[in-house]
């Protein structure tokens, strides 16, 4: 049961942008509808350089089908604040969430993670999942 007491389970957002319709978030969707019954969001934070959302509208557009295809359910969709901070703040504020699903770009180019945005989260009272999208370059000569 979610905190709100509701039956629907557990209330789980998921925060992701570029990294929204990976293999590595879809399969940790699945996994996560499998454990229990729970609710998603996507929220895409706003990319500073799209003022008027439409990158982030087109990501909603591309990602909520595969994800739903996942969860075996609807997924709302939202956009949020261009600082994913901001934006995951806001979101939990409004939505009363139980759990956070953060999805980035790997370490070497997640400017998310240099803000340290899962930790930021953690400290709203949340619990937060990190899943970081796979670089090509993992997958070579890495063993």
């Amino acid at each position: 049961m979610s905190a709100t007491g509701d039956s629907t389970g557990a209330r789980v957002l998921i925060v992701a942008h570029r990294t929204a319709a990976t293999p590595r978030l879809i399969d940790t969707v699945r996994e996560r509808a499998q454990r229990g019954p729970c609710t998603f969001t996507l929220l895409v934070p706003r990319g500073y350089w799209d003022p008027d959302t439409e990158a982030a509208s087109l990501v909603l557009e591309l990602a909520l089908p595969l994800l739903e295809e996942a969860a075996g359910s609807h997924i709302q969709g939202v956009v949020g604040a261009s600082d994913p901070f901001v934006a995951v703040r806001t979101a939990i504020g409004e939505g009363d969430f139980d759990e956070v699903i953060i999805s980035t770009l790997p370490e070497r180019v997640s400017h998310w993670l240099r803000r340290d945005l899962p930790s930021r989260v953690e400290r709203l009272g949340v619990s937060v999942t990190v899943v970081t999208a796979q670089s090509r370059g993992a997958a070579i000569g890495r063993g």
